[in-house]
């Protein structure tokens, strides 16, 4: 099944900006991370066709998944 992943500001940084994967089936958010070669502690929001989600999330054929890190500002 495939999924469209999209990373946010310094996730971004030697990666892409949105990408389609090829996952199995019944993929959670976390196994799709450490697929991504993503630092967990890097990972802070997670959407998932538009709403939070949760690293146990399964996901679904076409989901679109938004993954942020630490947002800062002032």
């Amino acid at each position: 099944m495939t999924v469209n992943v999209k990373l946010f500001a310094t996730l971004r940084i030697n990666r892409f900006s949105e990408k389609k994967i090829e996952v199995m089936p019944k993929t959670t958010i976390k196994e799709l991370i450490k697929e991504l070669g993503l630092p967990f502690e890097e990972v802070s929001i997670i959407f998932v066709n538009g709403r939070h989600a949760k690293p146990e999330t399964e996901l679904k054929d076409n989901d679109e998944v938004a993954i942020f890190p630490p947002i800062g500002g002032g």
